[in-house]
C-alpha cells in the first residue's frame, strides 16, 4: 500500500515526486518566510551590534585607509563591543586577530589597536 504524504504547511495530500514535501510553491514560500522570521527574532539584536561595530571601524578608517593604528580609547569612546565578532584567527605570532565583516583588528599589549580593511578579490 502506498504511503500518503502530507504538506508540511497545510497538511494537504502531496502528489508527484517522492521527495516532495510541500503541495505548492505557496506553501514552500510560507515555510521559508516563517523560518526567516524565526531566525530574525533570535539574531536581530546581535546583528545590530555587529553592524554598529562595523560602523565604528569604518568611521575611524574612512573610505580609503587600508590599515591604521589607534589607541584603544578611540573605540571605547564609540562604545565598541569587543566580544561581538564575525570570526577570528590566530596569526603566526600567536596573537588573535578579530574580524567584523570586512575589517580586522589586533590588540597590542600597550593598548594600541591595529585596524585593517580586508579587500575582497
Amino acid at each position: 500500500m502506498k504511503e500518503e504524504r502530507c504538506c508540511k504547511i497545510c497538511k494537504a495530500k502531496i502528489k508527484g515526486r517522492k521527495d516532495k514535501i510541500y503541495c505548492s510553491t505557496k506553501c514552500k514560500s510560507e515555510y521559508n518566510q516563517r523560518l526567516l522570521a524565526a531566525t530574525k527574532v533570535v539574531t536581530g539584536d546581535i546583528d545590530a551590534i555587529l553592524h554598529r561595530n562595523r560602523s565604528c571601524l569604518l568611521e575611524i578608517m574612512g573610505k580609503n585607509s587600508v590599515s591604521k593604528k589607534i589607541d584603544r580609547t578611540e573605540l571605547d569612546k564609540k562604545n565598541f563591543k569587543y566580544s561581538y565578532i564575525t570570526h577570528y584567527h590566530i596569526n603566526k605570532h600567536g596573537k588573535m586577530v578579530h574580524y567584523v565583516y570586512d575589517f580586522s583588528w589586533l590588540i597590542f599589549s600597550d593598548q594600541e589597536i591595529l585596524i585593517t580593511r580586508i579587500r575582497r578579490k
